[in-house]
C-alpha cells in the first residue's frame, strides 16, 4: 500500500504558492518555468503606508511587480490619474513602477503631499499596492516667549514645561545644561512622557539657571533648542533671614520649616483616566506624584495580573511599559503614590482597540481549465473590519462578469474555469482603525508536466537515515507522480517507501543496500516526462572514544580524547568548544588529532568541553565536563562573639572551596602575650560547621586564625581575628615529668618540665619543691624557686629513696595540690664483686658460668646486670700468644648464670664476674681458670700438585692453621675424570699426620684426576680442599701428534675445534652467570662422598661482645672459599672460631636459664669451594681426545 504525506518542502525550487484546495496547483519558483508560464502581475515591493518623507531631498515611491508577460504600470493621486508625463520632475524607473519627484533641483515637497496608489497590469489581470500617503517632515522651531525665573520654596514641587514645537513625526525630547550634559534624574526629579520635567519635592541644589528642553527631529536630522529655564530655590534659613532683614523687632516673623507632606499626583490629574490603545502597539501609561518625602510609584491592574514577561517598568517606576498588548489586556490599571505620611492612587482604564488583522488571507490560484477553487479572505478587528472584493482594482459590483465566478462574503467560488478567467483579486478589510489590502490571482493554465529536479543528481545519505529524493515537478492538470529502482525495474509500493504530494520519495531507514538509480514518472493528459537520480548510502560517523569527565588540580595538565570512526569517502572536520562557544584564543589549549590537550589549567578553564565530528552528511558531538579543583581559598570574616573568661565562639565565613568539598577547618591561636608570632593548634571542626567555642586560658592574649582543609590540601591561613586577653588566674595545673636522680653519692637532683607561658595563668610564676625522705617519719622540707626546671638537695645518704612534689603558684596563688613521685640520692660503685664462681665447659666452643648474686645493700644503686670477662691464655696445640685479647658479656638484670660461646677449641680461658649499677662496675671476682676441650681442624693451608709423569704425581700440601687438637692423621680422596666429564671410581688414602707430601703412582696416562684432602684429630675430619691434576701422555702418542701437526688438514680442523671451544666455552660463561650449572660441576656434586661433605655448624648468638685487645694475628680477615694461585697451590683461608656478640645493646641475650636466644653474630668459618679448575691449559691431543 502507497502511503502519501504533505510536508512542506525544504528545497529552494519546491513551492512558491500554496492553493486553497486539494485540485489547485502549486508553482515551483524555477526561473526557466516561470519566464516560460503566463502569471498575472504580483506587487512584490511597495512603500509603506504612511511615508514620511525629508523635504530636502528626493521622494521615491516605490511599487515593484512580476508577471509574465512584464506588467504595466500607472498612478493615481488623491484617486484621479496622476500622468506623469505632464509632471517634468517626475519620473518612473525603467521597467518598474517606482516614481522618483526630483526635489534636488527645484521642486517643492509640500506640492506633492498626497495619497498616491500603483497599478501593474498585463493581459492576465491588474494588480493594486496599497494608499501610499506622502507627508513631508516638519521640524519647525520653537514660537519666542519670554520665561520667567521660577523662585520656589525647598520641599516643594515644581513642574518645567517644555512645550516643543508640533513636528512630524513628533520629536524625542531631552534635558541638558550649557554644557550639553544630561540633567541627572532620580526617583525625585524625572521627565514624563509629554516632555515636561517634573519634581517631587525640590532641594537646594536644583538652583541653576540653564534648564534647557532640547526637542530632535530624526527626519530631518535636526535639533531644536528652548530658552534656557531659571529656577531658584529658596531654604528656611535664607527666607527667614530675608524676612527679619525687612522688619522690626517688633513684627512677628518666621518661615514655616520644611514641612512633610504626603503624595499628590502631578500626572494624570483626578482619580481616574481613559486610554485607549491598539493591538500589536506598546502601551505607556504613566503616573508621576509630588510630596516629601519622595513618593514611591507601585503598579497594579484591577481584577488581574500584569502580564508576564511583557510588563516592563521604566523612569524609576513611574512608567508601566507592556509590549504587544492584545484585547486581553483591556482593564483598569491603578497607580499608587506613597510614603511614609500617606499615599495616593489613580485608576487608568485601558481599552484596546484594533486595526484589522489578517486570519486568512487570500492566496493565488493556479488551476487547470475545468478545475474549480475558492479564494478565502478573512480577517478580525476591533471594531470587525467590512470585506470588499476587487477585480482588476476594479470593485467587482461593476467589474466585467464572469460566469465561473461567484462571491459569497469573504469567500470568491471558481467553478469550471476557462484561461478568461484568469484575473487578479483585492481584498480590502477595513474599520477605523485602519485597513488592510491583499492581491491573489487566478491563473488558469493547460501544460504538459516537467520535472524540475536536475538529472543524475547524487543524494547521499547516511545509514539508517531517513533519504528524500527530490522530483519537482510542474504540470497542469497536475500530473501523477511513480517511481522506480533502477531503469527497468518495477514500480516502488509497500510500506518501505512514502510518497510525498511534491513528488518526493522519502525511505524512511536507508540502509546499504538501498544504493542505486531511481527514476521518478511524471504524467497528466497532455504527457509524460522522467528522470533518473542516483542514492549513495555512507557509513555513519561516530565517536568510538568520548571525551571522559575528568578533575584536575590548578595549574596541572588534562588531555581529552576524541578518536572517531568514519565512512572513507567523507572528510571529518573536529571541533572543540568550551560551554558551546569556541575554545579560548590561548596558547595552553593544544588541539591535536584525538584530543585536546589543556597545559597549566587554571579556575576558568572549568567547564563543558564538546568534540564535534562534521562531514557533509553528518555531525556528531560528545561532551565532557572538567573540573579544577584547588585548595581552598582562606576563610574571612572571623568574628569573636561570646567572650567569657574560660571560654570564647569564633566564627567565620568560608572561601571558595575551590570544586573540592571542605572536609575540616583547623583553629589555630597565638599567643601575643608569651608567644607573639608562634601559631599552636587548638581544635577543628567539620567542614559544613562556621562556629565553634573555644576553651581558653587564663592570663593569655588570644588571637584566631582558621585553615580550609579538603582533600587537595590545606588552604592559606585566615587573616587573625581580633586580640582577647583573658583575665589572670592562679595556676590550673602543676609541672609534669617530675623526677628525682642523683647526680652524686650525696645528693638529689629534682627536675620538671616548666609550664608554658598560657599555662601559668598570671604574673610571677614559681614553684614550690617539696621533698623528704621514704619510710623515715620526716617532715616536708620545702622552697620556692623562680621559673626554673631544676633544684639539687645536697648532704644525702647515698641511694636512698626520697618522696618528692613539685607545685606551681604565681601572683593569684597556688595550683593544685600536685601528686607525689619516689626518686633516689645518688649512686655509687658497688661493693663486692659476685662468689662463688664455676664454669661448666659444655663443648669446644660453648661454656656456661655460674655466681652468686650479691647482697642489694652493696650495690649502691640500681643494679643493671653483671659482666663477665673472659680472655683466652694459650692454645694448648701452640705457643702461646703473645697479647690477650679479653671479652666482655653483660646480662641484664638479676641473673647469676650465662653462657659463653664462640671458644676456640683446646685452648685455655679465664674470666672473671663483676656487678654494674648505674655508676659503673663493682671489683673483679677472682679469675677462674677453665679448658676447652679439642675440636674438628680447620682445612690443611694449601695443597700442590707438580711433577706430573705418565702414571704418578706428586702432591704437597700444609698443616691446618687452626688445628683445634693433636692431628691423627690426613685423608686423601681421588677419582677421575674422563672426556665426558663423569667421574671415576674413588680411592681413599690415609696418611700420617707428619707428613707433608706424597707421590702417587700407577695413575693412567693423559687422565685428568679430581683430588679431595682433609686433616683428623680425635673427634673426626676437618673441612676439605679440592684440586684437580693430569698425567702426561704417552711418548709414541706425542711423536704421532707431531707427525699429524705437520699435515695442512689437521691445522685446519684445529682451528675448527678451536673455533668451537671458543664458542662452548662463551656458551657456559654466560650460563653460569646466569646461576646455571656445567656439566663437571652437576657431576661432582653427583658423586661427592658424603663423608668429606663441609660439615655445617650451629648459628648461636649469647651476649653483648666487645674486644678489649688483640694481636695482629687476631685481626687478619676472614675469607670464604678457596682459589687456585698460579703456582697450582690451593691454600685454605685461616678460620678462627670467632667470638659471638651478646647481650642487650648487641645481638644476642638470654633466658632466665641461661639458654641461648639470640643470633649468632661472628663469622663463621666457610668450606672451600669445590670442583676448582686446575689453571694449567689443555694441550691439543687432549682436546682432541675429548671429541674422540
Amino acid at each position: 500500500m502507497m502511503k502519501k504525506k504533505s510536508i512542506p518542502a525544504s528545497k529552494p525550487f519546491l513551492i512558491l504558492f500554496l492553493c486553497q484546495i486539494i485540485s489547485a496547483l502549486d508553482v515551483p519558483l524555477d526561473s526557466k518555468l516561470l519566464e516560460e508560464l503566463s502569471q498575472p502581475p504580483t506587487i512584490t515591493h511597495q512603500s509603506p503606508k504612511d511615508y514620511i518623507v525629508d523635504p530636502r531631498e528626493n521622494i521615491v515611491i516605490q511599487c515593484e511587480a512580476k508577471g509574465k508577460p512584464p506588467p504595466s504600470f500607472s498612478w493615481t493621486r488623491n484617486g484621479t490619474h496622476f500622468d506623469i508625463d505632464k509632471d517634468a520632475q517626475v519620473t518612473m524607473k525603467p521597467n518598474s513602477g517606482t516614481l522618483v519627484v526630483n526635489i534636488m533641483n527645484g521642486g517643492k515637497a509640500e506640492a506633492y503631499e498626497g495619497v498616491y496608489q500603483c497599478t501593474a497590469r498585463n493581459e492576465r489581470g491588474a494588480a493594486i499596492s496599497n494608499n501610499i500617503v506622502i507627508r513631508p517632515s516638519r521640524s519647525p522651531l520653537w514660537t519666542k516667549e519670554k520665561l520667567e525665573p521660577h523662585q520656589v520654596r525647598e520641599g516643594d514641587s515644581l513642574v518645567l514645561h517644555c512645550r516643543p514645537p508640533v513636528g512630524l513625526p513628533p520629536p524625542i525630547i531631552f534635558w541638558m545644561d550649557n554644557a550639553f550634559q544630561r540633567l541627572p534624574q532620580s526617583e525625585r526629579v524625572s521627565q514624563g512622557l509629554n516632555g515636561d520635567l517634573y519634581f517631587s519635592n525640590v532641594q537646594p541644589e536644583d538652583t541653576r539657571e540653564d534648564y534647557i528642553c532640547y526637542a530632535r527631529f530624526n527626519h530631518t536630522q535636526t535639533i531644536q533648542q528652548k530658552q534656557p529655564i531659571s529656577v531658584k530655590v529658596f531654604s528656611m534659613d535664607s527666607l527667614n533671614d530675608t524676612i527679619a532683614a525687612n522688619l522690626s523687632d517688633t513684627d512677628i516673623y518666621g518661615a514655616k520649616p520644611v514641612t512633610e507632606r504626603q503624595p499628590v499626583l502631578l500626572t494624570p490629574t483626578g482619580s481616574t483616566s481613559t486610554k485607549v490603545e491598539l493591538r500589536g502597539n506598546v502601551l505607556l501609561l504613566e503616573c508621576i506624584a509630588a510630596g516629601l518625602p519622595t513618593p514611591v510609584i507601585r503598579w497594579i491592574k484591577e481584577g488581574g495580573e500584569l502580564p508576564a514577561n511583557r510588563t516592563f517598568f521604566e523612569n524609576f517606576k513611574k512608567t508601566l511599559k507592556i509590549i504587544d498588548v492584545s484585547e486581553a489586556d483591556s482593564g483598569n490599571y491603578k497607580c499608587i503614590a506613597r510614603n511614609t505620611l500617606g499615599s495616593v492612587h489613580h485608576v487608568i482604564s485601558v481599552t484596546v482597540k484594533a486595526a484589522p488583522y489578517w486570519i486568512t488571507a487570500p492566496r493565488n490560484l493556479v488551476l487547470s481549465p475545468g478545475e474549480d477553487g475558492t479564494l478565502i479572505c478573512r480577517a478580525n478587528g476591533n471594531p470587525k473590519p467590512s470585506i470588499s472584493w476587487l477585480a482588476n482594482g476594479v470593485p467587482i459590483a461593476i467589474a466585467p462578469e464572469d460566469p465561473s465566478r461567484k462571491v459569497d462574503g469573504d469567500t470568491i467560488i471558481f467553478s469550471h474555469v476557462q484561461e478568461r478567467s484568469s484575473a487578479v483579486y483585492q481584498c480590502n478589510a477595513s474599520n477605523e482603525y485602519g485597513y488592510l489590502l491583499a492581491n491573489a490571482f487566478v491563473n488558469v493554465l493547460a501544460e504538459p508536466p516537467r520535472i524540475l529536479t536536475p538529472a543524475n543528481k547524487l543524494y547521499q545519505v547516511i545509514a539508517d537515515s531517513p533519504a528524500l529524493l527530490d522530483c519537482a515537478y510542474f504540470g497542469s492538470p497536475k500530473p501523477e507522480i511513480e517511481w522506480f529502482k533502477g531503469v527497468k525495474g518495477s514500480i516502488l509500493r509497500g510500506n518501505e517507501y512514502v510518497f510525498h504530494d511534491n513528488g518526493t520519495l522519502e525511505i524512511p531507514v536507508a540502509q546499504k543496500d538501498s544504493t542505486g538509480t531511481y527514476t521518478c514518472v511524471a504524467r497528466n493528459e497532455l504527457g509524460k516526462i522522467q528522470n533518473e537520480v542516483r542514492l549513495e548510502i555512507k557509513d555513519p560517523t561516530m565517536i568510538i572514544k568520548q571525551p571522559e569527565y575528568k578533575v584536575v588540580q590548578r595549574y596541572g595538565q588534562v588531555s581529552f580524547e576524541c578518536i572517531i570512526k568514519h565512512d572513507s569517502t567523507l572528510l571529518p572536520t573536529v571541533i572543540w568548544l568550551k560551554d558551546n562557544d569556541e575554545l579560548p584564543d590561548d596558547e595552553r589549549f593544544l588541539v591535536g588529532k584525538d584530543n585536546l590537550t589543556i597545559m597549566n589549567v587554571t579556575d576558568k578553564d572549568d567547564g563543558t568541553y564538546t568534540c564535534i565530528v562534521n562531514t557533509t552528511l553528518d555531525s556528531v558531538s560528545a561532551s565532557a565536563v572538567l573540573t579544577v579543583v584547588a585548595r581552598p581559598n582562606p576563610p574571612f570574616d572571623l568574628e569573636l562573639t561570646g567572650q567569657l573568661e574560660r571560654s570564647i565562639e569564633l566564627s567565620w565565613i568560608p572561601g571558595d572551596e575551590n570544586n573540592s568539598p571542605i572536609t575540616h577547618f583547623v583553629i589555630e591561636y597565638e599567643d601575643g602575650l608569651h608567644e607573639p608570632g608562634v601559631w599552636h593548634y587548638q581544635t577543628e571542626v567539620p567542614g559544613t560547621q562556621t562556629t565553634v567555642q573555644l576553651k581558653l586560658s587564663p592570663y593569655v592574649n588570644y588571637s584566631f586564625r582558621v585553615v580550609a582543609v579538603n582533600k587537595i590540601g590545606r588552604s592559606q591561613p585566615s587573616e587573625p581575628s581580633e586580640q582577647y586577653l583573658t583575665k589572670s588566674a592562679s595556676p590550673d595545673e602543676n609541672p609534669a615529668n617530675v623526677q628525682g636522680i642523683g647526680s652524686e653519692p650525696d645528693n638529689l637532683v629534682i627536675t620538671w618540665e616548666s609550664l608554658k607561658g598560657f599555662q601559668s595563668n598570671g604574673p610571677g610564676l614559681q614553684y614550690k619543691v617539696s621533698w623528704r625522705q621514704k619510710d623515715v617519719d620526716d617532715e616536708w622540707t620545702s622552697v620556692i624557686v623562680a621559673n626554673v626546671s631544676k633544684y639539687i638537695v645536697s648532704g644525702t645518704p647515698t641511694f636512698v629513696p626520697y618522696e618528692i612534689k613539685v607545685q606551681a603558684l604565681n601572683d593569684l596563688g597556688y595550683a593544685p595540690e600536685p601528686s607525689e613521685v619516689i626518686g633516689h640520692s645518688g649512686e655509687d660503685l658497688p661493693m663486692v664483686a659476685p662468689g662463688n664462681v664455676q664454669v661448666h665447659v659444655i663443648n669446644s666452643t660453648l661454656a656456661k658460668v655460674h655466681w652468686d648474686p650479691v647482697p642489694l645493700k652493696t650495690v649502691r644503686g640500681h643494679l643493671q646486670g653483671y659482666k663477665v670477662y673472659y680472655w683466652k691464655v694459650q692454645s694448648l696445640s701452640r705457643r702461646s700468644r703473645r697479647h690477650v685479647e679479653k671479652n666482655i658479656l653483660t646480662f641484664r638484670g638479676n641473673k647469676t648464670f650465662g653462657m659463653l660461646p664462640g671458644l676456640e677449641p683446646y685452648s685455655s680461658y679465664k674470666l672473671n664476674v663483676r656487678v654494674v649499677n648505674g655508676k659503673g662496675e663493682g671489683p673483679a671476682s677472682p679469675d677462674k681458670l677453665f679448658k676447652t676441650p679439642e675440636g674438628v681442624p680447620s682445612s690443611p693451608s694449601y695443597l700442590k700438585i707438580t711433577n706430573p709423569t705418565l702414571d704418578s704425581l706428586t702432591l704437597e700440601w700444609g698443616s691446618p692453621t687452626h688445628p683445634n687438637g693433636v692431628l691423627t692423621s690426613y685423608i686423601l680422596k681421588f677419582q677421575p675424570i674422563n672426556n665426558t666429564h663423569e667421574l671415576g671410581p674413588l680411592v681413599e688414602i690415609r696418611i700420617p699426620a707428619n707428613e707433608s707430601s706424597l707421590i702417587l703412582k700407577n695413575l693412567n696416562y693423559s687422565t685428568r684426576y679430581k683430588f679431595y684432602f682433609n686433616a683428623q684429630t680425635s673427634v673426626g675430619s676437618g673441612s676439605q680442599i679440592t684440586e684437580e691434576a693430569v698425567t702426561i701422555m704417552d711418548e709414541a702418542m706425542a711423536s704421532r701428534q707431531v707427525d699429524i701437526a705437520t699435515q695442512g688438514w689437521f691445522i685446519g680442523l684445529m682451528c675448527a675445534v678451536a673455533l668451537l671451544i671458543l664458542i662452548l666455552l662463551i656458551v657456559c660463561f654466560i650460563r653460569r652467570n646466569k646461576g646455571g650449572k656445567y656439566p663437571v660441576k652437576e657431576k661432582e656434586d653427583a658423586h661427592a662422598d658424603p663423608e668429606i661433605q663441609p660439615m655445617k655448624e650451629d648459628d648461636g648468638t649469647f651476649g653483648e661482645y666487645r674486644s678489649l685487645e688483640s694481636d695482629a694475628e687476631d685481626h687478619k680477615p676472614l675469607k670464604k672459599g678457596s682459589r687456585t694461585p698460579s703456582d697450582r697451590t690451593v691454600k685454605k683461608e685461616d678460620s678462627d672460631d670467632s667470638l659471638v656478640d651478646y647481650g642487650e645493646g648487641v645481638n644476642g641475650q638470654f633466658n632466665e636459664d641461661g639458654s641461648f636466644i639470640g643470633q649468632y653474630s661472628g663469622k663463621k668459618e666457610k668450606e672451600p669451594a669445590e670442583g676448582n679448575e686446575s689453571s694449567e691449559a689443555p694441550s691439543p691431543v687432549n682436546a682432541m681426545n675429548s671429541f674422540v
